[in-house]
């Protein structure tokens, strides 16, 4: 039995605009939503307003058609989302099949928005508003798998893609509490955090696990669940969190945290082993950009890329969550943690296979300028002449 599938909302950024990156060319059946978050408005002359899809085919734009008053911050769309999710389970219970649905609302991403019944409700302004609303989408998405009768079939899992955004804190972002610096980093900030796991009748309530994964995991644990075997023809990233999760297992694994190309960390267990360090560069920060506001731990929190890795700067996370006192390289525990790091590090990157990053040229001419279904809307816009070059990465 096959099982189908929905990408609902936004796809997460850089995996590609263009047809040939989008869900349905990905494994997906259906798709409701945006290839890049709601950045904008542009003026469709310099840069296009970013389309919405419903499958293949454009349905209209951000602000043009799917409108988000930046001064209020009122938007519609997490309700949007949420209603196609819940058709879409309605539809799958109704033909009895099973299904996945992968559902990345964008509301708490600045510029963050909310649904006017939202508006004014918390006590956070806008993005505890934000916050909200999603947790409100979310209880009504468990209820309904609950009214229909197959909460103890069905599999939830929550979590993020990175840490709060400081740059856009207080009034657009969250907060990492201890944790060191935000999104856009290798710090504990930028990198961690929670996850939950909902089945009922398979995960006992309450139940907190201190399991170290990622988002690659989800993948192999989903395989897991499907009972279906990983592909044999490639190298498979992520493991199987399912005895972690069902069984209370700690699985034992190295964690490795990439800027871009660069290998800048390593954990294993409650170690971390800085190999670079990086907040963001000196021309962004004299701007007024900043990663890690109010954080400045000398020689971690670097406005320049800085090598260590022939002396990693070594943290316990247990006793130092916020990353803020090196271990002294001269410590017996400095001495032995490293013994470990460094034969699983070299072999990392001896069985590594880069893969080719489609990011490296940009060219304005295969920006959003007339999407599949644009003729049909009429809102097909002019492209300008292509002008490939490589691209600027600051981060």
């Amino acid at each position: 039995m096959s099982i189908r599938s929905l990408a609902n909302a936004f796809v997460p950024r850089h995996l590609g605009h263009r047809p040939q990156f989008h869900p349905l060319k990905h494994g997906f059946d259906e798709w409701f939503g945006s290839p890049n978050c709601h950045f904008g408005p542009y003026d469709n002359k310099a840069i296009p307003n970013i389309p919405v899809y419903r499958d293949s085919e454009m349905i209209g734009r951000y602000y043009e058609d799917f409108k988000i008053d930046l001064k209020t911050g009122e938007a519609n769309l997490t309700q949007i989302y949420l209603q196609e999710a819940l058709n879409f389970i309605s539809r799958q219970q109704a033909s009895q099949q099973p299904f996945f649905l992968y559902w990345a609302i964008d509301a708490t991403h600045a510029p963050v928005y909310a649904s006017k019944h939202f508006l004014g409700s918390s006590q956070r302004g806008l993005y505890g508003d934000a916050v909200r609303e999603i947790d409100d989408s979310i209880g009504k998405i468990l209820k309904h798998l609950q009214n229909l009768g197959i909460k103890e079939n069905t599999f939830v899992f929550f979590t993020s893609d990175n840490g709060a955004a400081l740059i856009s804190a207080p009034k657009q972002g969250g907060s990492n509490g201890r944790f060191l610096c935000g999104k856009q980093t290798t710090f504990e900030g930028g990198m961690r955090e929670p996850a939950i796991a909902w089945w009922p009748g398979h995960i006992p309530a309450g139940n907190v696990s201190h399991q170290l994964g990622n988002v690659m995991d989800l993948f192999t644990t989903s395989l897991s669940l499907a009972g279906l075997p990983p592909p044999s023809d490639r190298q498979i990233d992520g493991i199987d969190l399912l005895p972690a999760i069902l069984q209370g297992k700690l699985i034992d694994r190295p964690i490795f945290y990439y800027r871009g190309n660069e290998m800048m960390a390593v954990r294993i267990g409650l170690h971390k082993a800085h190999y670079w360090t990086w907040s963001n560069s000196w021309e962004q920060f004299s701007q007024g950009i900043d990663f890690c506001p109010g954080q400045n731990i000398s020689g971690v929190t670097t406005h320049t890329q800085e090598e260590h890795t022939k002396l990693p700067l070594l943290f316990h996370l247990g006793r130092d969550p916020g990353e803020k006192y090196p271990i002294r390289f001269s410590s017996s525990e400095y001495q032995e943690v490293m013994e470990k790091i460094f034969p699983i590090v070299q072999l990392h990157k001896e069985t590594m296979v880069p893969g080719e990053p489609q990011l490296n040229v940009c060219d304005k001419a295969v920006m959003n300028w007339a999407p599949p279904g644009c003729e049909k809307l009429r809102k097909c816009l002019e492209l300008p002449r292509s002008n490939p070059k490589k691209c600027f990465w600051p981060h």
